[in-house]
């Protein structure tokens, strides 16, 4: 059975190892992108701050994808970004990317964000068709401070 439920301290390692392999799967550099955040292997305490959640997707007790919100660095606090949302292939088209993305702009809400950011590839054209699908428009240049010199498609939705 799938559920998706907020991180805990156990699944660290299980959640850095489903985006690593994402990310390798599609071919992601390592530099410039999640894939070298120094808050991928501790996502339980990094989203333990004030106004930031953790989303991890279980199927029969193995993590196969996640998703946060948390405040966009370097920008107004109404402005938060939809941070490391990744699922292996086992989790794709079952629903599970609109499930998460309900989750997390409820979350966003919920806590008073005003707009939501995001960052992704050019060729990662499913996420894309999600976002769209979730009210999210491109933008012409980056916002915030989110260190991904390497995702050069930059995305913003109003809640």
């Amino acid at each position: 059975m799938i559920t998706i439920r907020p991180i805990q301290e156990a699944d660290n390692k299980l959640i850095a190892a489903v985006i690593r392999s994402v990310l390798i799967e599609h071919d992601v550099p390592k530099v410039g992108t999640a894939y070298a955040d120094v808050s991928l292997d501790s996502m339980f305490e990094t989203y333990s701050a004030p106004r930031s959640r953790y989303f991890v997707v279980e199927n029969d007790g193995k993590i196969i994808g996640g998703a946060g919100i948390s405040q966009l660095e370097n920008e107004s606090e109404t402005i938060c970004e939809l941070q490391k949302m990744y699922f292996l292939p086992e989790a794709r088209g079952l629903g599970v990317g609109s499930e998460m993305m309900e989750k997390c702009l409820t979350f966003a809400q919920s806590v008073g964000f005003e707009k939501c950011y995001l960052e992704t590839m050019p060729y990662m054209h499913a996420a894309q068709k999600l976002y769209l699908k979730f009210g999210f428009h491109y933008i012409d240049a980056p916002m915030g401070c989110t260190g991904h010199t390497s995702c050069p498609v930059w995305m913003l939705k109003e809640l």
